[in-house]
């Protein structure tokens, strides 16, 4: 019609994701993002389950890599992206209809139309669901994740197991909830804690990083006051509590990890290091 305005084309989003051994979770996943342009899996060649063949069904690119840290794998994820914008997800997320909304939205905004403090970058809040409940207080929530960027004015940096993404230019916030289905229970919780840990006091051993009694001895319950009463994770019952003594008791075996690298030497290693 003449006279009309053009309506602006929407701007791709490439979704790209690591998994291991995350099957169910994977499925679960990838079965909520089917309105995503692309779909970029890459599957750690450490994977014994049906995590790949659920990969190659539901999503546009699958690769499979031997792993060389979280960092490098998500780094490497991102370069297969053909997209510049990309949202960043772990097997164990759900985007919910809500989020869903929100990035469509984002994406279907011209940059010339959102002026120029228009952002390169969006953080999503992450709810967890852990022990029967939602968890919306202490270290777990609010969670503000920084996972939805523009590839070309991002980078991944920091150290394993908890790198981040680094932008220029600024960074906004997305309506909704990532869902987080992190834990099967607690006992995957103490095993995630085991291999977080492990990855914690590598890194501070390759930093040069010294050993300090006081990092043992103080940090730990420091860990548990601010989770339990400063962030108010009694206001989520006993699974509150728990996950308190649980994020301390992570804090305890990662400088007790770097004593024992450290004075004991390498043949303290891990299953991880071994293989």
């Amino acid at each position: 019609m003449s006279g009309s305005r053009p309506v602006a084309k929407r701007v791709g989003v490439s979704v790209c994701l690591l998994a291991r051994d995350e099957e169910a979770e994977l499925e679960r996943c990838l079965s909520g993002i089917d309105w995503a342009d692309e779909i970029v899996v890459v599957v750690d060649d450490r994977s014994r389950d049906g995590t790949e063949r659920v990969a190659r069904r539901l999503a546009s690119r699958v690769e499979r890599r031997t792993y060389a840290g979280d960092v490098a794998q998500k780094r490497y994820c991102a370069s297969l992206a053909k997209h510049d914008w990309v949202l960043i997800l772990d097997p164990d997320e759900v985007v919910p209809p809500r989020l869903a909304a929100s990035i469509r939205r984002v994406l279907a905004t011209p940059d010339d139309a959102a002026g120029e403090d228009v952002p390169s970058a969006f953080r999503l809040n992450r709810v967890t669901y852990h022990l029967g409940r939602w968890i919306r207080h202490g270290d777990f929530y609010p969670d503000w994740k920084l996972r939805l960027f523009r590839r070309s004015q991002a980078r991944f940096v920091g150290r394993d197991p908890h790198g981040r993404v680094e932008v220029d230019g600024n960074v906004g916030r997305l309506e909704g909830e990532l869902e987080h289905y992190s834990y099967r229970d607690l006992s995957d919780q103490i095993e995630r804690i085991q291999s977080f840990s492990e990855q914690a006091a590598n890194a501070l051993v390759a930093q040069g990083r010294p050993f300090r009694i006081v990092d043992l001895a103080l940090r730990p319950p420091a860990r548990f006051l601010r989770s339990y009463f400063l962030k108010q994770g009694f206001r989520d019952g006993l699974p509150g509590f728990v996950i308190s003594v649980a994020s301390a008791f992570y804090v305890f075996l990662k400088y007790a990890k770097q004593w024992e690298k450290v004075h004991l030497g390498p043949a303290f290693g891990s299953e991880d290091d071994a293989a």
